[in-house]
């Protein structure tokens, strides 16, 4: 939809209604801060009967363990990635799978990379649903909100974990990703983790271990354009053997219980560290509470990189 929308924008450019796009060009820089402070949501939009389709083309579930107090900001922790982060844009860009019912007084904010706000019409249309960028200082605003009842949803593993999805892989990007938890402490935001079962279902990928020429390749144009870029491949409208579908697997969300965290304007590396260590016991726990009911053998386990 992103490239549907820039060329768009460039055949108004180039049409009889240019100066349509030089307006919407100065709208553009006008409101270029917009994404770093909460965005622009729509209750309309999130609410559109075209997502619960979306919802039911999976199915996507959402799942609660425990009630989260409105009166707290939260970090919430999203695992894993996967390709296209369908079960965090299903769970807490729409009201499809009832995140509202669920958590009374919560707002929920998906975090983007910031490319995506660089696209015309495209951004408005993804701020509509709740989506805001991802860069630091779009997270520390929703955080340091006075009142509670912000919750900044982040895809911890960020798009390099994209590269490792695929059906059966449970590998996560996290033991070096602390910034989430320097943020967290700096506002004293709750973290929550949060595991997406069937994430990794959607979309087989073309072969790429580390150290191949593609997976270089690949890292090199993430570092560039900070877009990974997965080639994958999964089903068809009318047939199962190929094209660009997601498959029709299960995604079920489950929504972990919180850890407390005390604000701490100046975290000292250890501060972290020991925080770190507790979210990543904290999501292995609601790991190893779960698996079993969504297919997983008892003998697998999480894996950190």
């Amino acid at each position: 939809m992103s490239q549907v929308c820039l060329a768009v924008f460039v055949l108004l450019c180039l049409s009889d209604w240019w100066i349509v796009g030089v307006l919407y060009a100065g709208w553009l820089y006008l409101d270029r801060d917009t994404p770093l402070c909460g965005g622009r949501r729509s209750q309309w939009v999130r609410s559109w009967s075209l997502w619960t389709y979306f919802r039911d083309y999976f199915p996507i579930t959402l799942i609660k363990t425990v009630d989260l107090d409105p009166c707290h900001n939260y970090l919430f922790g999203f695992h894993p990635h996967g390709v296209l982060v369908a079960g965090g844009f299903g769970n807490f860009c729409t009201e499809a799978s009832g995140f509202s019912q669920m958590f009374p007084g919560l707002t929920p904010y998906l975090l983007m990379l910031p490319f995506w706000f660089r696209v015309p019409f495209f951004r408005d249309y993804i701020m509509c649903g709740g989506l805001v960028s991802s860069e630091k200082v779009s997270a520390s605003y929703l955080l340091s909100r006075p009142g509670g009842g912000h919750a900044a949803v982040v895809a911890v593993g960020g798009a390099p974990e994209s590269l490792d999805a695929r059906p059966g892989a449970v590998t996560l990007q996290l033991l070096q990703r602390k910034g989430f938890i320097k943020l967290a402490l700096k506002h004293g935001a709750w973290l929550v983790p949060v595991f997406s079962f069937g994430e990794n279902e959607l979309f087989d990928q073309m072969e790429n271990p580390a150290g191949s020429t593609l997976r270089r390749l690949q890292d090199r144009l993430q570092r560039t354009m900070g877009v990974a870029l997965p080639l994958f491949h999964a089903r068809g409208v009318f047939q199962y053997s190929f094209g660009l579908l997601p498959y029709r697997k299960p995604i079920q969300t489950i929504v972990g219980r919180p850890i407390p965290v005390v604000q701490n304007s100046c975290p000292s590396k250890e501060d972290i560290d020991t925080l770190h260590t507790l979210y990543m016991e904290g999501l292995m726990q609601l790991f190893e509470e779960n698996k079993k009911h969504y297919g997983i053998p008892e003998d697998k386990q999480l894996q950190f990189i």
